[in-house]
């Protein structure tokens, strides 16, 4: 699916971007985020993907970077630490991923447009598409597919009828971010509060993103046409 390679650009800049380009994007001064209406299922992948990451990246590059300083850079030439990072860097993900994919189901369900079953069949088929076209990336260690089938299991069994409040939907990624981080256990025991508000600070502008991007009922017409060419 074409609108999902998306996703491989947007997961690790760090490797294919400058330096300062990095961290310029990061703090909004890069790039602009697209406001494009979200009206068919290519445009919620692609929202998925896109927002996921960044929230990951950024929250996680940005801890490393307040506790490194003017070391930050030199983190990534150290190749036990680089490891480390790369593990934290896709569990985050993840995390991320499920979080704003359980908000967006539940923004879904709550337009009157869908009902349980349909949320539940849409939203576990794009999350789905979207971890399996990364597949099992060898630097994601060796507890990346249990967390790969955790995100799923969240997904598919998650019952859309029920109202969450932020702090229960926006969950999973901030201990994530915090268990994680390749920070030593002495500095981060004193950082946990900080750290967790610190992704979920991020969430704020996607969840306003998602109440003004997301159209349901022309995403709604739109998989029925998709469904109706079959």
């Amino acid at each position: 699916m074409k609108s999902l390679q998306i996703v491989k650009s947007y997961i690790d800049p760090l490797f294919t971007r400058d330096y300062w380009q990095m961290l310029a994007d990061y703090v909004g001064l890069g790039r602009k985020r697209s406001g494009a209406m979200i009206v068919d299922r290519a445009g919620l992948a692609d929202f998925l993907a896109s927002r996921a990451s960044h929230v990951a990246q950024s929250s996680l590059y940005g801890y490393l970077r307040t506790r490194a300083g003017t070391r930050f850079p030199q983190l990534f030439e150290n190749e036990d630490l680089l490891k480390s990072i790369n593990i934290a860097k896709w569990h985050v993900w993840l995390a991320a991923m499920s979080d704003l994919c359980i908000h967006v189901g539940q923004n879904l369900h709550q337009s009157g447009h869908f009902d349980n079953e349909q949320v539940g069949r849409l939203m576990s088929s794009l999350v789905r598409e979207i971890v399996e076209q990364q597949g099992d990336p060898d630097e994601a260690g060796p507890d990346y597919a249990a967390a790969r089938d955790k995100l799923l299991q969240r997904i598919e069994t998650c019952d859309w009828t029920h109202e969450r409040d932020e702090d229960t939907v926006f969950s999973h990624s901030p201990e994530a971010l915090y268990y994680w981080a390749p920070i030593a256990e002495e500095l981060k025991e004193h950082d946990e509060s900080i750290v967790k508000n610190s992704i979920r600070y991020r969430w704020i502008e996607v969840r306003r993103a998602t109440r003004d991007q997301l159209d349901c009922a022309a995403l709604q017409a739109n998989l029925v046409d998709d469904e109706s060419e079959k």
